[in-house]
């Protein structure tokens, strides 16, 4: 019988102590592979996602990872891996997006990343809360606009009167007056792409671009869209003030940089950014005040002692009109809370260390506002719509209640978070003013397929709206 030489031995102990010693110091987190080689758990995380990360917290712990699509999504629920995707200096939020934003606009990675910050301080003081209520009146005066289409009375869903009035709005207000078409067939045509391409969003960023014709050939028209625009959009100067327009000042940033090959696609980046999260949280405000009478009723009285009961006069709402009526706005975050993104996300650039696990460097550490505005540990009683939970917030500080994360969290929140609050507060008192308002339909639950941006409503809220005398 041959023995083994003591050489191989010490070898085989050594490797042994070494595989021991990195299981030991590098345990990552339970990971969820599937069976499909690169797919991983795609099939069966894809059929809903929200629902999937809730039962894998519950099986495996506040520390998971997920394999799809050949990407290790690691999943922290508790506050000790929040805190490290707040706070840790080795997780980046750039380079966690860069491919998605390829995919979806076609904005190559270094030229993201040469821009994205210059870009973000920008917007950060173009439409941040120093400048912000300089936009009120022109909000008021082109929500009034859109709202004289509506007519006096009227049943149509709830989630299109939304998209009726915000559409035009925001792209009036922050690209240039006149982008949006007013020829029916031109709207019909644009209300078909622009909610293609979003309700294609998410699949478009994380799938190659030839397998989702419909998406692309979307994604096409809105780019040829702007590149027909960008001339006028430069030139364009308001007739009140002459200020220019977040487009005009971002195309300044682009040309600087000589990228202006590229203005067309932050066009449309811009624009999915304005238009794909403000238009469900104006419905999901809407629809939880409307199937709540005591909240609806308080703020009817509100609107009633700041502007007066008739609602035929074209008013003018002010900075100091919206703080009398702070209801609406906690109602608005309420309605952000409860439907607030699936998932957001940073790169892991070093290894990190969450409870007993090491999370490796490549991961992309993903948090979920939708479950952490669930956990009654943070948010008591959080399955109910409790506006009233907001008078806690010093919102005059601009400080929103503590792990509420719907805009993001630290360098880098939503930029644009403020301006889209301002025009939801005041499309909702506009409508309110100049309609009485009620649901056709209980109100519908969310859909449980997306993940990125505000959740979706899964079935049909219509509305009613009439003329108030």
């Amino acid at each position: 019988m041959e023995l083994i030489s003591p050489t191989v031995i010490i070898i085989l102990g050594c490797v042994a102590l070494l595989l021991f010693l990195q299981r030991k110091n590098l345990r990552g987190p339970p990971c969820i592979r599937g069976w499909i080689p690169w797919i991983g758990a795609g099939f069966e995380f894809g059929k809903a996602p929200l629902e999937f990360i809730e039962k894998a917290r519950i099986k495996y712990g506040p520390v998971f990872t997920v394999f799809v699509m050949g990407t290790r999504m690691t999943f922290v629920t508790e506050e000790e891996g929040i805190n490290v995707f707040l706070k840790s200096k080795e997780v980046n939020f750039e380079l966690a997006v860069q491919n998605p934003v390829y995919r979806t606009a076609s904005i190559p990675k270094n030229t993201f990343l040469t821009l994205h910050e210059k870009l973000y301080i920008m917007m950060k003081g173009k439409i941040g809360t120093f400048n912000l209520y300089q936009l009120t009146g022109q909000l008021t005066e082109e929500l009034h606009e859109q709202l004289e289409n509506l007519g006096n009375h009227g049943t149509m869903e709830l989630n299109s009167l939304v998209r009726h009035l915000l559409y035009p709005v925001t792209m009036n207000i922050l690209f240039k007056k006149g982008l949006f078409p007013t020829d029916e067939r031109k709207i019909r045509e644009f209300y078909q792409h622009f909610q293609a391409y979003d309700e294609g969003f998410e699949y478009g960023s994380q799938m190659p671009e030839c397998l989702l014709r419909n998406w692309s050939k979307s994604k096409k028209w809105l780019l040829a869209l702007f590149e027909k625009n960008i001339p006028d959009m430069k030139t364009y100067r308001s007739a009140k003030d002459n200020s220019m327009t977040l487009m005009q000042a971002m195309l300044d940033i682009i040309e600087t940089e000589r990228k202006e090959e590229k203005s067309p696609n932050y066009g449309l980046l811009l624009l999915w950014a304005s238009l794909s999260n403000a238009v469900p949280v104006a419905f999901w405000t809407l629809a939880f005040v409307f199937s709540h009478p005591t909240v609806h009723e308080t703020i009817m009285e509100g609107i009633a002692s700041v502007f007066g009961t008739a609602g035929k006069d074209k008013m003018k709402v002010s900075e100091d009109d919206l703080k009398k009526l702070p209801l609406i706005k906690w109602c608005i975050l309420e309605a952000i809370r409860l439907r607030a993104p699936g998932v957001i996300t940073r790169k892991v650039l070093k290894p990190v260390k969450i409870l007993n696990y090491t999370v490796p460097s490549g991961d992309l550490l993903m948090l979920s506002p939708f479950w952490l505005h669930r956990n009654p540990k943070y948010f008591p009683e959080p399955e109910l719509f409790k506006p009233e939970r907001w008078k806690k917030a010093n919102l005059e500080k601009h400080a929103f209640l503590d792990w509420f994360v719907a805009f993001g969290s630290g360098k880098y929140q939503c930029p644009g978070r403020w301006f889209a609050l301002l025009q939801i507060q005041i499309c909702i008192i506009l409508i309110l003013y100049k309609y009485d308002c009620s649901l056709l339909d209980p109100l519908p639950k969310q859909s449980p397929l997306h993940l990125v941006g505000v959740q979706q409503p899964e079935g049909q809220c219509r509305i009613e709206f009439k003329q108030r005398k």
